[in-house]
């Protein structure tokens, strides 16, 4: 049989074909096998590159240390979005909030009304991040926001202070918006505007806004990007549907009332 085949001529229909078909199968085979091989250390990495953007958009990045090192002071707990409760039996270091959002069983599917960000359905349960000081005190709050943009979902932290209305920091990890006009949602000096802006005015109503010209003295505007206003309208969106009832609005009235952290 293979003596057989060995004889066939080289441009043989049957001979090119099985050899196309084996070396099909021999390269799915080593694909797949560098995938499974592969996967512990693309986790580790995926999960090693969050922990870093929490701690540059929280302002916890230290000189000489070690990411895991200082995130040792950082402590995930996942939130019931509905109640604003913890809850204790999902691990939190391992829950993954944007695979449950597209699970029927641990998504909720928002409404017209309710989605603002446009994102279409959320996860039932989110995860937190509580930055302590040495006494163990809650410094910083940290909270996964998203929303779509002009061209893509953004996907971002923002991090308040214990008060749980000023921001202390605020930037996206993830988009696909345009260079130089919605992309500039990464440059510094924007989202620099964002550190002490208060998040909830007096009355408890969500009071930040990105508008063109914002007074320097204002505790809660911010200047729109030029030539993106898509793209900053989304971003105002998304903030406001992240701290609203919705998202983590009940967590936050919580934590402004005095609930323990």
């Amino acid at each position: 049989m293979i003596r057989r085949f060995l004889d066939m001529p080289n441009d043989s229909t049957q001979k090119t074909i099985f050899v196309a078909a084996v070396l099909c199968l021999v390269c799915s085979v080593l694909v797949s096998g560098a995938a499974v091989a592969l996967k512990p250390i693309q986790n580790a990495n995926k999960a090693l590159d969050k922990k870093r953007n929490i701690l540059q958009i929280a302002g916890l990045v230290q000189e000489g240390k070690t990411v895991d090192e200082m995130f040792s002071q950082v402590e995930p707990k996942v939130v019931d979005l509905a109640t604003g409760e913890y809850v204790t039996d999902i691990d939190a270091a391992t829950y993954d909030a944007r695979a449950a959002a597209v699970d029927p069983k641990q998504n909720v599917v928002l409404t017209k009304e309710q989605d603002i960000a446009s994102i279409k359905r959320r996860s039932k349960y989110a995860t937190v991040y509580l930055a302590r000081d040495a006494a163990g005190k809650v410094s910083k709050i940290i909270l996964p926001v998203s929303g779509y943009g002009l061209w893509s979902t953004l996907h971002g932290f923002m991090a308040l202070a214990e008060d749980a209305s000023t921001i202390t920091g605020f930037g996206f990890y993830e988009h696909a918006e345009t260079p130089g006009l919605g992309g500039e949602v990464d440059n510094p000096a924007w989202k620099a505007q964002w550190s002490g802006k208060q998040l909830f005015d007096e009355q408890g109503n969500i009071a930040v806004d990105i508008v063109k010209s914002a007074a320097p003295d204002s505790p809660y505007q911010i200047d729109a990007l030029s030539g993106a206003t898509l793209t900053g309208n989304g971003v105002e969106n998304l903030v406001h549907f992240w701290a609203g009832e919705d998202g983590f609005g009940p967590y936050l009235q919580k934590a402004r009332s005095g609930g323990e952290l």
